[in-house]
């Protein structure tokens, strides 16, 4: 595909299907008003789909999933057409990673969409999900741990900032449990029955040894250390914090949020009801099981890197796919 005559720049796009989420971004290259090179968002698209649900029980991706999960990648597909996309990259993640039929499932998605899903490792997820936050870790940091709570797994990097958005990633690891896989095994989290105790042991438990090999819980003492969130769980979490009557965006990227405080609205989450979580505008019946799940991986992290604040990103691996297709593009023209 080719941009339309007279637009400015090419159409760019990117698709991140994760266990619980199908999202896509539209955007055109743009420079901000320092010169420096960005892109403008000109359509954006999210549905829960809940594609791993089942996953951790039967190993595959069930029918009713799959289905779900092409009929959200059948709108990007016409919105990418109608949008005359000239450059464009999905990724897959988790879900597709783990399941028996993940291969099978990107032959029928390309058949029904005409969409060709990348597979990509949890190194590669990590390290793009660094590369969409990228702007908003900002000095006088000189480090930081960004984390990206998915459907099937948690990405966690300790990352150089090397000043003008540039980063170096200095150690990360893939943890096996996202908000579905944790649910599924656990249910829907609540304090009272201590299943919400359990999830955070059991997070808390595969991330010791990351911590022990680099004791950030001491350097994160001196300051020098920014702690950044991307997820549907810490945006769910700010939506809330801040009362929205409805989620907006605008609001909630870029914000900063008391951590301490962050933990106990996520226990207020962990005492109520499914019911009364879904009444929350930001959280819905959607995301009212899982949000607690979130919530304790959330917490596992908070116990070992207690910060006082939190910054919330609600940009990550679209936004890295997009930086780098962008990237590749300049290199081939300049």
């Amino acid at each position: 595909m080719s941009a339309a005559p007279g637009d400015p720049a090419p159409v760019f796009a990117a698709i991140d299907l994760g266990t619980n989420n199908c999202r896509l971004l539209i955007a055109r290259p743009h420079r901000d008003r320092l010169g420096r090179e960005n892109f403008r968002v000109i359509e954006a698209f999210s549905r829960i789909v809940r594609l791993g649900e089942g996953l951790s029980l039967s190993g595959r991706l069930s029918d009713a999933a799959m289905a779900r999960t092409i009929e959200a990648l059948k709108i990007c597909s016409e919105k990418m057409a109608r949008r005359n996309v000239a450059f464009a990259r999905a990724v897959a993640t988790e879900a597709c990673r783990r399941a028996a039929n993940g291969v099978e499932f990107l032959h029928e998605v390309k058949v029904a969409t005409g969409i060709s899903l990348d597979i990509i490792s949890t190194a590669e997820e990590a390290r793009l999900a660094l590369t969409g936050c990228a702007p908003l870790l900002e000095a006088p940091h000189r480090q930081a741990i960004v984390f990206d709570i998915g459907g099937g797994s948690t990405e966690i990097l300790w990352a150089r900032l090397l000043g003008g958005g540039r980063t170096e990633v200095i150690d990360w690891i893939s943890l096996p449990f996202g908000v579905v896989n944790l649910t599924e095994r656990f249910g829907p989290g609540d304090s009272h029955s201590g299943s919400y105790a359990q999830m955070i042991d059991t997070v808390a438990e595969a991330l010791q040894p990351f911590e022990a090999r680099h004791n950030l819980s001491q350097q994160l003492k001196t300051g020098h250390i920014q702690v950044l969130g991307t997820s549907g769980t810490v945006t769910t979490l700010a939506g809330v914090h801040l009362n929205l009557p409805r989620y907006e965006r605008r609001h909630v990227d870029g914000c900063w949020l008391e951590f301490p405080t962050v933990i106990e609205q996520s226990r207020r989450l962990a005492a109520q009801s499914v019911p009364e979580r879904a009444l929350y505008p930001c959280i819905g019946e959607e995301r009212a099981d899982l949000v607690v799940a979130g919530c304790a991986i959330l917490e596992a992290l908070y116990r070992f890197w207690p910060a006082t604040r939190l910054r919330v990103a609600d940009r990550g691996v679209r936004e890295g796919v997009l930086v780098e297709l962008m990237r590749q593009q300049r290199r081939k023209t300049s």
